[in-house]
C-alpha cells in the first residue's frame, strides 16, 4: 500500500539546486533553526554574479571559515572524565612491551594522550575518512545512514529525487568533516615534538579542504610534501568518465626543526663522481651548460664565452646557454666551470 504525503513538496531545496548549476560559487553551507547543516545561497556572492559592478557586501578577508568551528575547537580544548583501562588478557608481553594499541574513539583517545606524549611524538601517520558519501556521517555518533544522509542534505527529496548531482562525488557535508579533522589535528599537534610531522592519506575529493585546515593548525610554512602515490596500476572497464589511479600523503612538520632522513649514499653512486683537476673541495661530476632550447627561444641566454685556453670567443649556435650571464660569471669566478673543448664549456 502507498503511504499519502502528509506535506507539501518544499521548492526551497529544488531553487537551490538549480541555483547550483548555474551559479556553483554561491551555493554554501549553514545551520538551521534547529542547528543542522543545510545547503544555502551566499545572497552577497549572487548579486554580484548578478552584476556589472562591485557590489558592497561585508568586510573581504583571507580565512578559512565553516559552520561548526567553534564548536570543533571547543570539542578540542573541552576536558573528558575518562581513563584508559588496560586490558592485560588480551595482551602480549604487557610489562614488557615498548608498543600501545588504543581502542576508541580516536578524540578522546587522542586527548587522554595529551598528559603523558605531550610533545614527545616524532611521527604520526593518519589515514582519516575520505568523505567520499558511501560512509556513514563524521558526526560523533556515527550513526547517519547514507539514504538520511542523502534527504537531510537536500541531494535527494522525500520520494527519492535526485537533487544535486554527482552526490558520491561531493561527499557529505564539507563542514562536517573538516569540524571533525580539526578538531583531531589540533589536539595530534600537541603531541609532536618540534622535528615531528604528521602524515595524512586522503584522496582528491577533501586534499584541498585537508590543506587548508592544515595550514591554519600547523602553519602554512610548515608544509613539508604532497606525496602522490599510485593506488592501482590495471585499466577499469565500469569507468564512466575518469579513472582515479592516485591519492594524496601530505606531510606537515611542527616546526621548521624538522629533516627528512636520507637514504645513504651507494657505492654505485659514488662512482659517478670523480675529481680530475684535484679540487679541494672534493669529486663533482660534470653537466652540459648547453640548454635544450635553442637561441631563438631563450635569447636571454645568450651571450658570448672566451675560450680561458685559447681566447677564442664562442656565441650559442644550436642550442642557448644553461644559466644566465651574471650566474655564469659567478660559476667562473667560484672556480666551477672548466672547458674540455674549443666550443663546449661545462659546470661543475
Amino acid at each position: 500500500m502507498d503511504k499519502l504525503k502528509m506535506h507539501s513538496p518544499d521548492p526551497t531545496e529544488a531553487n537551490i539546486a538549480k541555483l547550483a548549476e548555474l551559479f556553483p560559487n554561491c551555493v554554501t553551507e549553514a545551520r538551521d533553526a534547529k542547528g543542522e547543516l543545510k545547503k544555502a545561497i551566499d545572497f552577497d556572492l549572487l548579486r554580484q554574479e548578478l552584476s556589472s559592478a562591485i557590489v558592497e557586501g561585508p568586510q573581504e578577508r583571507y580565512q578559512l571559515n565553516w559552520p561548526g568551528k567553534r564548536e570543533a575547537l571547543l570539542t578540542a580544548n573541552a576536558p573528558i572524565a575518562m581513563t584508559l583501562r588496560p586490558s592485560r588478557e588480551e595482551s602480549v608481553g604487557f610489562d614488557s612491551t615498548r608498543n600501545l594499541f588504543i581502542e576508541g574513539d580516536n578524540l578522546d583517545a587522542l586527548k587522554l594522550l595529551q598528559e603523558t606524549y605531550l610533545n614527545k611524538v616524532k611521527l604520526i601517520y593518519i589515514d582519516p575518512p575520505y568523505n567520499t558519501g558511501n560512509d556513514f556521517i563524521y558526526n560523533d555518533d556515527f550513526s547517519e545512514e547514507v539514504s538520511e544522509y542523502l534527504e537531510r542534505s537536500t541531494q535527494r527529496n522525500r520520494v527519492g529525487g535526485r537533487l544535486v548531482a554527482n552526490s558520491e562525488a561531493n561527499g557529505r557535508f564539507h563542514s562536517d568533516w573538516i569540524s571533525m579533522m580539526y578538531a583531531r589535528l589540533r589536539l595530534a599537534r600537541n603531541l609532536l615534538k618540534d622535528d615531528g610531522a604528521i602524515f595524512i592519506s586522503i584522496d582528491d575529493g577533501e586534499i584541498s579542504n585537508l590543506r587548508k585546515i592544515c595550514d591554519e593548525v600547523f602553519g602554512e610554512a610548515n608544509f613539508v610534501a604532497d606525496i602522490i602515490w599510485q593506488k592501482r596500476y590495471t585499466r577499469s572497464n565500469n569507468t564512466i568518465d575518469f579513472t582515479t589511479v592516485v591519492e594524496h600523503i601530505i606531510c606537515y612538520a611542527k616546526t621548521d626543526a624538522f629533516t627528512v632522513n636520507l637514504l645513504p649514499r651507494t657505492e654505485e653512486a659514488d662512482a659517478r663522481y670523480t675529481n680530475p683537476d684535484n679540487d679541494p673541495r672534493g669529486v663533482w661530476k660534470g653537466a652540459s651548460f648547453l640548454n635544450p632550447a635553442t637561441p631563438q627561444q631563450r635569447p636571454n641566454l645568450c651571450y658570448p664565452i672566451t675560450n680561458p685556453n685559447t681566447g677564442e670567443v664562442t656565441r650559442p649556435s644550436t642550442n642557448a646557454w644553461r644559466r644566465s650571464e651574471s650566474e655564469f660569471h659567478r660559476l667562473a669566478e667560484d672556480n666551477r666551470l672548466y672547458c674540455i673543448s674549443l666550443h663546449t664549456t661545462h659546470s661543475a
